[in-house]
């Protein structure tokens, strides 16, 4: 039988990715930019609404900084279960709790800042629970440098200029990110030019840019890729 834990929304399609499904995970996300709204995009377009609501969990400095997460700007991701913590020790505590409900169709969390409780540690117990419990897990890093984490892919994600509106050539069309795979356990690391596709809501990589080697300054075993 196959493994239920291996979800076919989490894996992105398009030229150059690896075509195996992806097992649901904990991946983290940094952007360049702390209130680039790339990171939150990236993050949604791999969820399945299908499945369930999502658990969307803010840290106070990310939505004061960052604001609160915007219904009508969500797409086809619209049933939103949103929680409200101080600290960032907090969003993993509710991550935590939250990835052991089947019933979800992702849990997403906001940190902002180099927080100390965001270690590997933490990170691992987030990455097994969610393995264990088949739900995709999202930590989105605001104002953050990657360190030590065994999230098993960590991403940075970053605005390009839109496509055309098809409608209006003056108006904004469809986002564009540079979705830069730093980290990986199960692919090797590469750099993307992303979209969503709305029709067949999946995540398209479709323009690798030149070939991401893999940093050996912070790999841990669990991390090494292959």
């Amino acid at each position: 039988m196959p493994d239920p834990r291996i979800t076919a929304a989490s894996r992105p399609t398009g030229p150059g990715t690896d075509a195996a499904p992806r097992q649901a995970t904990l991946s983290e996300i940094f952007s360049p930019r702390a209130t680039d709204a790339a990171a939150t995009g990236f993050a949604l377009a791999h969820v399945d609404p299908a499945k369930g609501p999502v658990l969307w969990i803010q840290d106070r400095l990310s939505r004061r900084e960052a604001g609160r997460p915007y219904l009508p700007g969500l797409g086809p991701v619209q049933d939103i279960l949103y929680l409200e913590v101080s600290k960032p020790v907090d969003v993993l505590w509710a991550m935590e709790q939250g990835l052991s409900c089947r019933a979800l169709a992702a849990v997403i969390g906001e940190v902002w800042g180099q927080a100390p409780a965001v270690d590997f540690t933490a990170t691992k117990r987030l990455a097994l629970r969610s393995e264990a419990q088949a739900v995709p897990a999202w930590l989105i890093r605001r104002a953050a440098k990657p360190d030590l984490s065994a999230a098993r892919e960590r991403w940075h994600v970053s605005s390009l200029p839109s496509l055309l509106d098809p409608d209006d050539p003056r108006a904004p069309g469809a986002p564009l990110w540079q979705a830069d795979l730093f980290r990986a356990r199960w692919r090797a690391p590469a750099r993307w030019v992303a979209r969503y596709d709305r029709v067949r809501h999946t995540l398209e990589l479709d323009h690798e840019l030149a070939p991401r080697p893999a940093d050996p300054a912070i790999q841990t075993p669990d991390m090494q890729t292959g």
